[in-house]
């Protein structure tokens, strides 16, 4: 990734988080986990995450049907020439991460008992 791609990213999600704060409601709790942008500047990938997990449907949902308002928020705010198409993705590399956490701490704990 460039590092135009990476700043123009960051922004997108910086923004987006924003936004899903202000409107989105707090069950489930959407968090904006990063932001792919394809090299031509004209699409962006938001990674998002829920809790409680299982919500995941219900977030992208919202995040869809918030687009037309998300883009307006996105040129108000993100002071970009080109506003990218959106498209929503659950991080499952995010859950993944989690997963293993958890297992460590259960490993870690099993050990402590021992």
């Amino acid at each position: 990734m460039s590092e135009r791609q990476g700043r123009v990213g960051n922004i997108i999600q910086e923004c987006v988080a924003r936004f899903v704060q202000q409107e989105a409601n707090t069950n489930p709790l959407i968090t904006i986990t990063r932001v792919d942008i394809s090299p031509d500047l004209k699409r962006a990938i938001v990674f998002f995450t829920t809790i409680p997990d299982g919500k995941e449907q219900d977030a992208l949902i919202f995040l869809k049907r918030s687009g037309t308002e998300m883009r307006q928020y996105l040129k108000q705010n993100a002071r970009l020439k080109r506003i990218p198409n959106l498209e929503y993705m659950l991080d499952a590399g995010e859950r993944h991460r989690q997963h293993i956490d958890e297992v460590m701490r259960d490993i870690e704990k099993q050990k402590t008992e021992q």
